[in-house]
């Protein structure tokens, strides 16, 4: 097959500043310079005119263009906005009363810029390959289920809520108008803001139209910052289906499942939340975290095994908060049913005013804190009781993200004690195989 094309969201707003940094197309025109669109009667007005979409493509190959404000982190700790400068065409759109910046370029391109986003220049060159490969596997898996959902006519509900229930998950079936967008909930993407890391620019080309596969399946190629020693399975943190490529795996040397105990059994999952099994992504080293942790990303620090400190008032304000709410005081939060890594993807919250078991992972982790709790594999303490009431919680908790996939820390290590890529992602995605595709 051909190399695709892949169309990326950046930026969505009422107004949207940018530059052309060079002659680009659009409108029968040759066009140049600062540049301001506004949603304005259902459409985008530019230099007077009303229209329903606008693309701006480059003349010259190497023709950049620059878009403002553009919100990076969205809704954790390190949120920030900054100017970003991106190659390819500038496709602009109108959707839900916003106009949407999407960036069209090569796959290959695309993934340069990811990594280059994602990875640092001092990562080994096995762990960059590695991570070429289920970058573009999970971008192909979501391109082919966008299609797939878009013939069919009855929609994607991603919860479901009952009296005594509210499951929800997040996934990127939202994105109707793009293939994926910018920002950590699909694939950290900046364009050329940053120069291209030249060690990504060679795994990217080593495993060029390379795509994991199960079957005659692209695998849904899934990752996490750290797995906490164990990775998690596909269903507990979205749909109820499941993948045989990502069964859960024990993140060490003796990665076989009998190695690992049986973390849906609380006394099970609360001995191994305890304690620090020795695990590839058990690791302090700061060369190794700097191949994965941008700066803001390491103003995080004990994420193997984590701890979690909250008052009555801080809890109950938080939930209130997150979920629009009223629990009154909170009595209990009670584990319900947790994945094979431990990770809960069921809990009870037990108010004075209410009581709903929510879940999968997400949704717990976004309603126990102001932005995402590190991962959902947690235990719960509560202090001192004043009418019944806890006046505290600790949570004890391990890894940070899903869990799903690929560990990247456990990746890096693995790539620093000499293992190819191959290894790297067949420890992880149990039953694939690798192929190129194009």
């Amino acid at each position: 097959m051909k190399e695709p094309e892949i169309n990326v969201g950046i930026v969505s707003a009422q107004e949207i500043n940018f530059t052309l940094n060079g002659h680009f197309h659009a409108k029968g025109e040759s066009i140049q310079g600062k540049q301001t669109v506004c949603f304005s009667e259902g459409g985008i007005l530019w230099k007077d005119n009303l229209y329903h979409e606008l693309t701006f493509t480059p003349e010259e190959q190497g023709n950049s263009f620059s878009l403002y404000d553009v919100t990076i982190g969205i809704n954790f700790h390190w949120e920030r906005q900054e100017t970003q400068v991106f190659m390819g065409s500038l496709k602009l759109v109108v959707e839900e009363g916003k106009i949407c910046a999407i960036n069209i370029l090569p796959v290959e391109d695309y993934l340069v810029s990811v990594i280059s986003s994602e990875m640092s220049a001092t990562s080994s060159l096995e762990f960059l390959k590695a991570h070429a490969v289920i970058s573009r596997s999970w971008l192909f898996a979501q391109t082919e289920k966008r299609k797939a959902l878009g013939n069919k006519n009855d929609g994607f509900f991603s919860f479901v809520k009952t009296d005594s229930e509210y499951i929800r998950w997040y996934d990127r079936e939202d994105h109707t108008i793009f293939d994926v967008c910018a920002d950590d909930h699909c694939q950290r993407y900046q364009g050329i803001t940053k120069a291209s890391n030249q060690t990504v620019v060679e795994a990217v080309k080593a495993t060029r139209g390379q795509l994991l596969m199960y079957g005659n399946q692209v695998c849904d190629a899934r990752f996490s910052k750290c797995c906490g020693g164990a990775t998690e399975e596909f269903e507990y943190c979205w749909e109820d289906k499941h993948f045989p490529y990502l069964e859960a795996v024990r993140d060490s040397k003796e990665s076989n499942q009998q190695t690992l105990p049986d973390l849906t059994n609380e006394a099970e999952a609360e001995r191994w939340i305890r304690s620090t099994p020795p695990s590839f992504c058990d690791t302090n080293d700061s060369k190794i975290l700097s191949q994965i942790l941008n700066n803001y990303d390491q103003e995080t620090t004990h994420f193997y095994r984590w701890q979690v400190h909250y008052s009555q008032e801080e809890l109950a304000e938080l939930i209130r908060k997150n979920t629009k709410t009223d629990y009154g005081q909170i009595i209990d939060l009670i584990p319900i049913e947790r994945g094979k890594s431990g990770r809960l993807c069921k809990l009870q919250i037990v108010g004075t005013k209410k009581t709903l078991i929510i879940g999968k992972e997400l949704e717990i982790r976004r309603t126990l804190s102001d932005t995402h709790l590190f991962s959902s594999a947690f235990i719960v303490e509560k202090g001192e009781l004043k009418k019944g009431i806890p006046q505290e919680f600790v949570l004890t908790g391990a890894g940070w993200g899903h869990g799903v996939g690929l560990c990247q820390i456990g990746a890096a290590v693995m790539g620093e004690k000499g293992y190819s890529y191959e290894e790297i992602l067949l420890h992880y995605y149990k039953g694939a195989d690798i192929r190129r595709v194009y």
